[in-house]
């Protein structure tokens, strides 16, 4: 279907460009005006909801461009802001009549903005920091108002660079204090040393940004001003420049090399925003959803701060061979700040398969199906796609005894639509699982029909933040038949739109700028069959339970410009009608969730994490750094023993995985870590207590054949 939408919309757009191109002349060394133009021409025709190019879009531009420049406010002063504020208003205008002023001013400046501070730096570091006096800084860069002039900006690089060296002053404080106590012929440093050291790291760490800073091109910066454009319509189109777009085809062939996470910036930080399946991260637990990058280093080398840095170019730091190491010093979600070694490697997709597990309580068998994504192998569907391994894994629970089960789409960040469809079916009859609205046409209604039922017992979906997307299709779908019920976070993440990526070579007859790269676009909107939009809304849980992301701007609706919720008319359908009392069953989980003290240490700690993140002021005196940081640490011992909790439930593996323990001792390794994590799992614990209370209260238990 993807691959459909993707021809058609090129035909039109090569239609319709024909007369709009072939006769435009461009110099060759105005490759950014035609860039600038073909972006805003694909934007205006191809996109679901097309962005009116006026004033107010001139202003998003205007901030959005100066806030990805120098989202910490250290470079431009107040009187640039001033000078620049001329365009505000022209911005639009200038993208109509593909004219560039506005960026060629702005980056002209920041250039001469960056030698300057370079110099500032320089000076700075060149004097000792005093960690005695009682001085803070403001970290709500946001709330922060430029420096007024060049000696503001002077000192808001003394404060910045104080704050950036406190915890690498804090490290060596600590290291000296091993070594004395290992060595007792160690010749001890004083404290002035000390921080002469520190400030040395710093100053290499410092070398390196300005290194990366001064090897930027002017084209690098054009692509931002590119993406800042595009931004404006939604957080998920996308312009690629031709380096990148081979980058990200590579990816999308399955191929993935790094790490295994996919980051995001957001007000000037870096942050995890997903731990691929099957990667370093996942595998050895390394990083988390949340996490903030702050520095990245090679093995045996100083990091590289990437404060201010380009989300690109950071990536490029991250990026590397397989098997070399990356050094990322991380603030937690927690707030506490370590260096992780990462050792890059392939993500080895099988890892992000759908696995299965049988779980006893009380002599009763049930069974659980983690699904970490909605994969497919494009080039051959019946070969590999997660709606036929999810369909084997039920047959195998079945035989293993299973009286109800449990789908894990928690941190499921979506996939193929076909399969979610096709997975959606092995639960009902038949039926509309999905609609999707193309701009302008008239809607589509997505169906399952088949009428064979792979699964007609007690079902429960277990969702949270992350799940998104096709995650939150068939988790909206099972919800509005009333199939099974949705236990998990308030809401799901929230993307209920579909992009395709476009060649801009294709829309132009004749070129002789080479390659021009691509632009993902937004194109469709997904809506489930009640007819309200997952688009912002996600999908809310019948029994909410609070988890580690329940206060942290995390989802769709935390994103900068993304579409409205909405509402088209709903499919026909009829509900589920296997169950007597839904809403009781419903009201009981959330009573015993209500009285749980697992859960409320975990809403406690989720608290304490978003006070964590809303801290506007950090003390620079070490006295109150250090008392701060043991406080911090209390904190989070008390909340270690979230990791001790037993839910009392028996996990095994099927037959036919034990079979294969004999010749893959790895195998039966994952498998075990995984049990060792589902027992410590309370949304697991309610997800069969819910099942048990299905099961007494089915209507249909025995009734419906199950066809094979």
């Amino acid at each position: 279907m993807r691959q459909k939408l993707t021809s058609l919309l090129l035909m039109t757009l090569i239609a319709v460009s024909s007369c709009s191109f072939t006769n435009k002349s461009f110099e060759t060394s105005d490759e950014d005006k035609l860039l600038l133009d073909l972006i805003t021409y694909v934007l205006e025709k191809g996109h679901y909801n097309p962005t009116d190019i006026n004033d107010d879009f001139s202003v998003k531009v205007f901030e959005g461009f100066i806030g990805i420049l120098d989202p910490t406010k250290r470079f431009f002063l107040e009187s640039d802001i001033a000078e620049f504020e001329k365009y505000k208003f022209q911005i639009d205008d200038q993208i109509r009549n593909t004219e560039v002023d506005f960026f060629n001013v702005v980056h002209q400046r920041l250039i001469k903005r960056i030698a300057q501070t370079e110099e500032i730096h320089n000076k700075v570091l060149a004097k000792p920091f005093d960690y005695t006096k009682n001085e803070s800084i403001f970290v709500d860069y946001e709330e922060k108002s430029f420096p007024e002039d060049e000696k503001a900006l002077a000192e808001r690089w003394r404060v910045q660079l104080k704050y950036y060296n406190l915890p690498t002053y804090d490290s060596e404080l600590e290291d000296e204090e091993k070594a004395r106590e290992k060595d007792s012929e160690h010749t001890p440093l004083s404290k002035q040393e000390i921080e002469v050291k520190a400030r040395k790291v710093t100053q290499e760490t410092m070398k390196d940004f300005y290194d990366w800073m001064n090897a930027l091109e002017r084209k690098d910066y054009f692509v931002q001003y590119l993406n800042t454009i595009v931004d404006v319509f939604d957080p998920h189109t996308f312009y690629f420049a031709p380096e990148e777009k081979k980058k990200f085809d590579t990816d999308m062939s399955g191929k993935y090399r790094g790490i295994g996470a996919r980051l995001s910036r957001t007000r000037g930080k870096v942050k995890i925003v997903e731990v691929i399946s099957g990667g370093p991260v996942w595998r050895d637990k390394l990083l988390e959803v949340g996490d903030e990058i702050l520095k990245v280093g090679q093995a045996g080398e100083l990091p590289v701060d990437i404060t201010g840095m380009q989300l690109d170019d950071s990536i490029k730091l991250i990026k590397g061979p397989e098997g070399t190491v990356v050094e990322l010093t991380v603030r937690r979600v927690d707030g506490t700040v370590e260096v992780v070694s990462i050792t890059r490697d392939i993500v080895k997709l099988e890892e992000a398969y759908a696995k299965s597990v049988s779980i006893e309580k009380e002599h009763e068998k049930f069974g659980l199906i983690h699904l970490p994504k909605f994969y497919v192998d494009f080039e051959d569907y019946n070969k590999l796609n997660a709606a036929k391994d999810v369909a084997k894994e039920v047959e195998r629970l079945k035989k293993s005894g299973m009286e109800g089960l449990v789908l894990d789409l928690r941190d499921n960040g979506g996939g193929s639509l076909k399969t979610v469809v096709e997975m959606a079916g092995l639960f009902i009859k038949d039926g509309p699982i999905v609609q999707v609205q193309s701009s302008g046409e008239r809607k589509e209604v997505y169906e399952d029909k088949d009428e064979r039922i792979q699964w007609d017992g007690p079902l429960v979906i277990l969702v949270n933040e992350l799940s998104a997307s096709a995650s939150e299709i068939l988790a909206a779908a099972m919800q509005d038949y009333k199939r099974g019920i949705v236990i998990g976070s308030k809401q799901t993440f929230g993307k209920g739109t579909v992009q395709n990526v476009i060649p801009l070579n294709n829309i132009v007859r004749s070129n002789e700028h080479g390659d021009l790269g691509a632009i993902k676009i937004t194109t469709q909107k997904f809506y489930r069959i009640n007819g309200g939009s997952t688009q912002l809304e996600g999908v809310k849980s019948d029994v909410v339970v609070p988890d580690r992301y329940s206060y942290i701007e995390i989802g769709e609706r935390d994103q900068d410009n993304p579409l409205p919720w909405d509402k088209i008319s709903p499919a026909e359908y009829q509900p589920w009608d296997g169950y007597i009392d839904f809403d009781k069953i419903i009201a009981d989980s959330e009573k015993r969730m209500a009285a749980n003290s697992q859960i409320k240490l975990i809403d406690e700690h989720a608290q304490w994490l978003k006070g964590q993140q809303d801290t506007k002021e950090v003390s620079l005196q070490y006295s109150t750094y250090i008392a701060e940081k043991e406080a911090d640490a209390e904190k989070i011992e008390h909340f270690k023993s979230m990791s001790d909790y037993d839910n009392k439930l028996t996990f095994e593996s099927l037959a036919y995985e034990k079979e294969l323990f004999n010749q893959d001792a790895l195998l039966r390794e994952k498998r075990d870590r995984w049990h060792q994590e589902l027992v410590k799992d309370v949304y697991v614990e309610e997800a069969i207590n819910v099942l048990q209370d299905l099961k007494v209260n089915s209507l249909k238990k025995g009734k419906l054949a199950i066809k094979d």
